[in-house]
């Protein structure tokens, strides 16, 4: 037994639980209660034991440093004394201090016992630091404290935990600390030993149980590096970066992991023979080139981040590791997320770009805002004198010794690091934007150049050159009116998917998938499938760059295509996602990699060789097919059954039969597997023989603008006709009646996706009037629409007309 309290100095973890924070710290009793509750549930923790904050106190007071800790803290307070001075003193004695006899016999028994529980005469263990007031709801306390691996043998230990107990008054911890109004000695350190996972021989890495950039809640992030995991949390390397959908997980049919990206991968923390305990290798290309963890792997990590969040009751932080002797995957550290679980929801910010320079850099988007400021590259905290407050400060990497200066900061942008880094973290914490692993940010940028940084398109942030253009929007999300009339959502970025589920939309009525193949694949379909006979040099240069990894190119395609759709279908899931197939024209096809040597020159490609005539041309089969395989497994694989499939552009009921014929061919029948395929109503003839194509699809989706350019003949792209281009038109309204009218006697669905209600109220309202059964508008545009078609029904417009909600 030990002093002050009577209570035990060294605890086991299983004997610890989550109202032990006040003992050993939110750290420690977070790893005691996971051991303790659960680990029947198959949740590994690796077992261990911890120092209390009464051990702490036992050694400060052997040591009789209790005095000067005070009065040292009195001339910090009193401004007589730096913090780096202060910190500096306290950390000299503590370090010099000796162990109280029974203490230190008490910790060498406690390793001992874990010793022979891993059945070696001296483990090999963790010894992380846990601070009484750490891991609460508004403080993260990310990396305030120090952390030693790979510590072996009874002397190696003590002097582990005394250096922990130092690292209480490292400078970022005390300016932690009082920026958070933490009174320094009421907090304790308690030392957590945990048995070491072997990740040297495997990888690690760190897991979010919710979108940490959105706050979307029903996605786990997963970050994998080779070796041991202090690289991916400090943001030494560019981990791996994967994505699980939540309700999907249960699911043993199907694998529901939406994005998987390779990280560059450089380095690798792995055990040294001699000298400090641990040491950083480069990883070899095959390491580079390869992903951390199998499907499996990630699926067990992301059921696993389920369990500890309902168990806990709030979205969490965790730490992972692999072990490479046994394959086994462990549970190392969790704590509460403290940024996203605790915004307000009842409003939903959205930075919208305009007019930019150039691109200097890219990288992740940490933050979803917009900063225009003058660069300053700083190389070592040490510098941080000489930041202007205000700037965009760029390094290569953060650790917690930047803090103070990334408060002073407008914007941060870093060579390395991932999501879940170090620099990422504090940066949500701060509401900081941060574009963070550019690569070559601190060689491209100099000081004084006024760079305008961006973290508003997506999952990339950019760093573009000079001001730009942008603005601010604020939409309220607590006065959303019910509509019988579905408003949906048109989208086609996959990074940009998750920053509108706040929306309470009723599905996703177009997601284009030529948007996802130009910006997420970039290479023509047909350049992958005839790969070898591309003459193109610079273009099999790129096409081998991008598709590094895929034994099959054509993989590439289907996989990244699959997955994007996924983040799309995602947002809305179980609500209908209708994904319109590729309706690129001839021009832009020919404009991704690969792409001029399959695509015809068209003097008007808007009427050329473009949607259905192309899915079973010999010219575009085979990339259509790849289109098909993409469907399909983000159907069946990923498990995303609320996808519908539409067809654009469908000249005849002859093309119809022949597009079906062909998608059936390729694992895609209507009918089969729930299956319902959708036309779109962009030509004259689809309204003219609107009861032929009922018969032939479950569903048609209004394209305003070529019905619109078709039906007035008026190039949409002609500013010389720009005044007679108008949806509103009475040919074009009389188009749109014929075919809801039609449609709904036929009963296939209907919906128009487009501009005008968005840009009109007294369109929605004609549609409403019509009894359209949905519209899709872009997000921007949505909580306008809903209001315009909630005040039509309210109006009466369409009464009597039938119009309502169909049945799903």
């Amino acid at each position: 037994m030990g002093q002050g309290t009577g209570q035990p100095r060294i605890v086991d973890f299983d004997a610890l639980g989550r109202n032990d924070t006040a003992r050993v710290g939110g750290k420690n009793a977070s790893l005691g209660e996971m051991v303790s509750k659960l680990g029947a549930r198959g949740v590994h923790v690796p077992p261990g034991f911890a120092t209390t904050a009464d051990a702490y106190r036992a050694f400060l007071a052997h040591n009789g440093l209790e005095a000067m800790l005070s009065a040292t803290l009195a001339d910090l307070r009193g401004s007589s004394m730096s913090v780096q001075e202060a910190g500096r003193r306290i950390r000299q004695v503590i370090l010099g201090g000796v162990w109280p006899a029974d203490l230190a016999a008490e910790i060498e028994q406690a390793y001992a016992s874990l010793s022979a529980r891993a059945g070696v005469d001296e483990v090999d263990v963790a010894v992380r630091s846990s601070a009484t007031a750490e891991d609460l709801p508004d403080a993260s306390f990310a990396g305030q404290q120090e952390s030693f691996l790979n510590v072996r043998g009874p002397r190696a230990l003590l002097d582990a935990c005394r250096r922990c107990f130092a690292s209480l008054f490292t400078d970022r911890a005390i300016s932690y600390r009082q920026a958070k109004g933490f009174d320094h000695l009421s907090v304790a350190l308690s030392v957590g030993v945990q048995l070491m996972v072997r990740a040297d021989l495997a990888g690690a890495g760190v897991m979010f149980s919710i979108d940490t950039e959105t706050g979307f809640d029903r996605v786990v992030l997963v970050d994998a590096a080779w070796g041991l995991g202090e690289n991916v949390v400090q943001g030494a390397v560019d981990p791996d970066a994967y994505q699980v959908f939540k309700p999907l997980l249960n699911d043993p049919a199907v694998v529901p992991v939406i994005d998987k990206r390779r990280g560059g991968k450089l380095q690798k923390m792995v055990y040294a023979d001699s000298g400090p305990p641990t040491r950083n290798v480069p990883t070899s290309r095959a390491e580079r080139e390869a992903f951390v963890l199998s499907d499996q792997e990630i699926l067990t990590l992301a059921r696993w981040a389920c369990v500890i969040e309902a168990h806990y009751g709030c979205p969490m932080d965790m730490e992972w590791a692999k072990d490479g002797r046994t394959g086994e995957l462990f549970i190392v550290q969790a704590r509460p997320e403290t940024v996203q679980s605790r915004r307000d929801n009842a409003a939903l910010e959205h930075y919208r770009i305009g007019q930019h320079g150039p691109v200097l850099v890219s990288g992740l988007s940490i933050g979803g805002a917009i900063v225009t400021a003058p660069v300053l590259v700083i190389d070592s905290p040490r510098e941080m004198d000489r930041f202007v407050d205000g700037a965009v400060l760029v390094t290569g990497k953060t650790d917690p010794d930047w803090v103070p200066v990334m408060k002073r900061a407008a914007a941060l942008v870093t060579d390395h690091g991932g999501r879940t880094s170090h620099a990422a973290i504090v940066s949500r914490e701060l509401g900081l934007p941060a574009v963070v692993g550019t690569g070559n940010a601190t060689h491209v940028l100099h000081d004084e150049r006024t760079v305008t940084v961006s973290c508003a398109e997506g999952d990339q942030g950019y760093v573009y050159d000079g001001p730009a253009e942008f603005r601010r929007e604020l939409h309220a999300l607590d006065r959303v009116p019910e509509t019988r009339t579905r408003v949906l959502l048109n989208l086609a970025n996959p990074a940009a998917a998750f920053r509108w589920w706040r929306l309470p939309a009723d599905g996703v009525g177009l997601a284009r998938m030529e948007f996802v193949i130009g910006n997420h694949i970039k290479v023509h379909p047909m350049a992958l499938a005839h790969f070898e006979t591309l003459t193109d040099a610079e273009a099999r240069g790129e096409i081998d760059r991008l598709t590094r990894g895929y034994a099959d190119r054509t993989e590439y395609f289907v996989d990244r295509l699959a997955r994007g759709l996924a983040r799309i279908a995602a947002v809305q899931y179980p609500n209908p996602v209708i994904v319109r197939m590729s309706d690129f024209k001839t021009n832009e096809y020919a404009n991704l990699v690969g792409g001029a040597e399959f695509e015809p020159a068209e003097a008007n490609p808007m009427l050329g060789f473009r949607g259905a005539a192309r899915y079973y041309s010999p010219r575009y089969r085979e990339g259509f097919a790849l289109e098909c395989r993409a469907i399909r497994r983000l159907r069946r694989e990923l498990g995303f059954g609320n996808v519908i499939v539409m067809i654009p552009f469908c000249r005849s009921v002859t093309e119809a039969d022949r597009v079906l014929a062909e998608m059936a061919a390729h694992g895609l029948e209507r009918g089969v597997d729930g299956l319902e395929v959708y036309v779109m109503c962009e030509i004259p003839s689809n309204v003219v023989l609107a009861e032929a194509f009922a018969a032939r699809f479950d569903g048609f989706s209004i394209g305003s603008n070529d019905l619109t350019q078709l039906t007035l003949g008026v190039d949409r792209d002609s500013a010389a006709l720009a005044g007679l281009f108008d949806e509103q038109d009475p040919a074009v309204r009389w188009m749109i009646r014929h075919v809801i009218e039609a449609a709904r006697a036929a009963g296939a669905k209907v919906g128009l996706c487009g501009q005008a209600p968005s840009d009109h109220p007294e369109f929605a309202r004609f549609l409403v009037e019509c009894g359209i059964d949905s519209i899709s508008v872009s997000p921007d545009s949505f909580l306008a629409v809903k209001a315009q078609v909630a005040a039509a029904e309210r109006a009466g417009a369409g009464a009597g007309a039938g119009y309502g909600k169909p049945e799903d």
